[in-house]
């Protein structure tokens, strides 16, 4: 039987509850799905999910993406932490106060593989929760190594939520670095953050009981020096569109060709129209001057016709980014529903690929000071 959950150390949760867990994981019988399996029906779901039409959308109709990037989270003010300035820094609420009170106080026994799990597993949930708090502008709507769970993340970014641009990922990316380099209280604010949006969404509670409730504990008693460890392996990582595998540079390139050419052709449309309008005129002049030395009826008398100039072509591509980002807008639901939804989902995602971590790719560099016996 296959585990899941924090640090890899819950099974047989799924099969008892299946049915209610059937709108938070996409794995029908992760019980017997081995890691490869999921990861390999992971990237193919994605691989369909993926659309070219809504990135384009979000790529070259930016205004609400400017917005998002724009926007300045609350811990972005904190400075990076030691253990007494940083952490008397961030405040809880009495609401967070009193879930911390609830949680049972226990030590967590991990071996290397399993603290290795417990840290890249944190940061996916991170990221994730980074980017959802950027995209709802700080309102709830709703592996093997580092970089795998930074490109898990991008791909699940560009397939899934409303808002599907690179400079999303790259800035929830560094909205991590900073929540880590703030220091543990920040962490766990984070966490208990997502346990309250867990708490109050049926069936997303089972979340908390594999994944958030351990980290809510486990969080206070780790070493803050690991956690800057980690925030600096993190900012030293650089993940690239190429790395996610979609194929972003070349649908980039090829669309910009699409508006360069459409522009151009707008453009010598504009100025033609513009050509054959000053030929008209020259010529109503002529008749005119004509008319009045024959007699007849002057051009103020009898007004030529308008001319109906063609109106300007409409880019094929503005059509086709166009399209889907107004579907996508009007067809929102209700800003509270779907954001918790997608973030459920996002962790969801996360959950059903619990990475597998060989001792040997958690032994050099950094990493072994990172997953080092606390």
């Amino acid at each position: 039987m296959q585990k899941y959950g924090f640090a890899n150390q819950r099974s047989g949760v799924f099969g008892r509850l299946q049915e209610e867990l059937s709108d938070v994981i996409d794995v029908k019988n992760p019980e017997e799905t081995l890691a490869s399996e999921r990861r390999r029906a992971r990237l193919e779901a994605e691989a369909l999910a993926f659309s070219s039409d809504h990135y384009l959308a979000d790529l070259f109709e930016d205004d609400e993406i400017n917005r998002l990037v724009k926007f300045t989270p609350w811990w972005s003010k904190l400075s990076p932490s030691t253990e007494q300035k940083g952490e008397s820094a961030v405040s809880f609420s009495d609401e967070e106060k009193e879930q911390l009170r609830k949680f049972t106080n226990r030590s967590f026994l991990l071996d290397k593989t399993s603290r290795c799990q417990a840290w890249l597993s944190l940061l996916d949930i991170l990221l994730a929760y980074s980017y959802e708090v950027r995209s709802a502008e700080g309102e709830h709507n709703t592996y093997s190594c580092l970089r795998d769970v930074l490109v898990s993340f991008g791909r699940r970014v560009l397939c899934y939520p409303l808002y599907r641009h690179f400079a999303l990922v790259a800035l929830s990316v560094c909205d991590t670095a900073k929540i880590l380099q703030s220091g543990k209280a920040c962490v766990l604010k984070c966490l208990l953050d997502i346990h309250k949006v867990f708490r109050e969404n049926d069936p997303a509670y089972i979340l908390n009981d594999l994944y958030i409730t351990d980290y809510c504990i486990w969080i206070q008693r780790v070493s803050s020096k690991k956690m800057l460890e980690l925030a600096s392996m993190l900012q030293h990582t650089l993940l690239q569109k190429k790395d996610l595998e979609l194929e972003l540079d070349e649908l980039e390139s090829a669309a910009r060709i699409v508006v360069e050419e459409e522009e151009q052709a707008s453009t010598e449309s504009s100025s033609s129209d513009s050509s054959s309008e000053s030929e008209e005129s020259v010529a109503e002049e002529q008749g005119c001057s004509d008319s009045k030395q024959g007699g007849g009826e002057t051009c103020k008398d009898s007004p030529s016709e308008p001319s109906s100039s063609p109106s300007s072509p409409i880019p094929a591509l503005s059509s086709v980014a166009l399209s889907p980002s107004v579907n996508r807008k009007a067809g929102v639901e209700s800003s509270d529903s779907q954001g918790r939804r997608q973030l459920i989902q996002d962790l969801g995602r996360q959950m059903t690929e619990e990475m597998r971590i060989s001792a040997d790719s958690c032994s050099s560099g950094a990493g072994e000071m990172l997953f080092a016996d606390e």
